[in-house]
């Protein structure tokens, strides 16, 4: 299947979904802005339903055991981070569910860790980076740093940053507001009058409130896998290869198992997902992609490219930030 793709820059994808009951969902939302609904030059609707963070932070979720924060069985073998937060906290974290990756603080503040990610990645302040380099560090950990991307702004001076390649979002066309509502009931005493001794907020009365919803003509969901990108790191054939069925894989868990975006946006896909560049690629199914990143998982191990172990461990030590006090008033 990668042969199909040896001169292709990118491989764009599309899905068309529908929701699962009805015709109503709801979309993503933004602080201060709500739901993004914007227009086209040709006037047609559209709305933004899932953002490319959003989506990114699904496709993660694909290689999780549950909901983490270590790696799923079908994938043992996949390089990653393991945190212990030692002290008050004594919490496990890895680079699999960090929002940052490997520069979560709770990883690269590790002074081992950073030092050998600096020595192996040939990073010093002042010199021109070694992209190269800097790709088989990161491919070396956390293989996932290199397909969602990562800005490494706790090392030096915040120059190492690798984008996303492998990206998605959800869009819908010809949408329309589907308006309705609700009440939030307090069954003891709808004038909100009593209150717990120890909870004093004005959140106990009945309180009514709108809803929008959308419908739309069509929901489309896109994805685009940057393989210039990944083809120019200049990494090990074999590494090149786990990346790309690795993110191929990462969609079609998407659409398979992650389309329940909230409690009222519920999807279903409408047919097959289909490349629209080059057209003639057919995706795998699922089931294939999972035996291709095995097996090229082992392939990367046998020619060394992983950590040994693969699974990185690290003990961090943590504290509880204290609390500032008002100023007195004089």
């Amino acid at each position: 299947m990668i042969e199909e793709l040896k001169d292709v820059s990118r491989l764009l994808m599309e899905q068309v979904l529908i929701p699962a009951q009805g015709d109503r969902f709801q979309p993503t939302g933004f602080a201060d802005l709500g739901a993004a609904v914007y227009e086209r030059n040709d006037g047609r609707r559209m709305l933004l339903v899932e953002s490319a963070q959003s989506v990114a932070n699904r496709m993660e979720a694909a290689c999780l055991d549950g909901s983490g924060p270590e790696i799923s069985p079908d994938l043992t073998g996949l390089p990653y981070v393991r945190a212990t937060l030692s002290g008050e906290s004594g919490a496990v974290t890895t680079s699999l569910v960090e929002a940052h990756r490997i520069n979560s603080p709770f990883i690269v503040t590790n002074e081992g860790f950073q030092a050998k990610l600096v020595s192996e990645a040939e990073y010093a302040k002042g010199r021109p980076l070694n992209w190269k380099k800097i790709a088989q560090a990161i491919f070396r950990v956390d293989p996932n740093s290199i397909l969602h991307g990562v800005f490494m702004a706790n090392i030096g001076d915040g120059r190492v940053r690798l984008p996303r390649a492998i990206s998605g979002f959800i869009e819908a066309s010809d949408v329309r507001e589907a308006s309705s509502g609700g009440v939030k009931n307090n069954p003891l005493d709808p004038t909100g009058k009593l209150r717990a001794v120890n909870y004093d907020k004005d959140v106990y009365s009945n309180v009514p409130y709108p809803r929008t919803e959308y419908t739309a003509r069509e929901i489309k969901a896109y994805f685009n896998l940057d393989l210039a990108l990944l083809r120019g790191y200049g990494l090990h054939e074999a590494a090149t290869g786990l990346l790309t069925v690795l993110a191929l894989y990462k969609v079609r868990r998407f659409l398979n198992a992650g389309l329940r975006l909230r409690t009222a946006c519920d999807f279903m896909v409408s047919g097959d997902l289909k490349a629209t560049q080059p057209a003639q690629f057919v995706v795998p199914a699922e089931r294939e992609l999972l035996a291709a990143v095995k097996a090229k998982i082992l392939e990367c191990a046998e020619l060394k490219l992983f950590a040994d172990p693969s699974v990185t461990v690290l003990t961090t030590e943590v504290k509880w930030k204290k609390e500032e006090k008002p100023p007195v008033q004089k």
